[in-house]
């Protein structure tokens, strides 16, 4: 702003009560941006059926369904692969899950350095009822994309993260 430039005037509480949209056409085209808004009712949803009732973050339940799903039996490293966490960060959540009583961690009888993580019968109990609720989170989708834009943005999603 040049010097001696009256400056615009203050928002009223009125004036900042009139609901109205913002231009969001520069970010448009930015991925990330569409991500991240994405994102937020996904978490609501997920909070809904599955974070709140069974006191799980999302990487806490993906990680016990990893588990679950893969015979119960996986490495320390192959989790922090599939999840994309720094083997410092995942030894936390492992470490929590650890005393919350839903896995095990046991050093390999072949190879010392590796560590298989396995579900206690808790955390299998947890898993399953966790897992079970995704159909009706699934639902609440439903309205706002069809069969074919689910699966399109679903294979489209793997391939951002490199799974495809």
């Amino acid at each position: 702003m040049k010097p001696g430039t009256a400056l615009p005037p203050v928002a009223t509480a009125t004036e900042d009560d009139a609901p109205r949209w913002l231009d969001h056409g520069a970010l448009d085209e930015v991925l990330g941006y569409q991500l991240s808004l994405a994102d937020v009712p996904s978490k609501r949803l997920f909070f809904k059926h599955i974070g709140a009732p069974f006191r799980l973050r999302p990487v806490e339940y993906a990680l016990l369904v990893l588990v679950l799903s893969n015979g119960n039996d996986v490495t320390q490293k192959q989790l922090g692969r599939a999840l994309s966490l720094p083997a410092p960060n995942l030894t936390i959540l492992l470490d929590k899950l650890a005393e919350r009583g839903l896995i095990a961690r046991e050093r390999s009888d072949v190879d010392r350095r590796v560590q298989h993580v396995r579900l206690t019968a808790q955390g299998t109990r947890l898993a399953r009822a966790a897992h079970g609720c995704v159909p009706a989170m699934e639902r609440e989708w439903a309205g706002r994309l069809n069969a074919q834009e689910k699966a399109l943005l679903s294979a489209l999603l793997r391939k951002m993260a490199g799974r495809a």
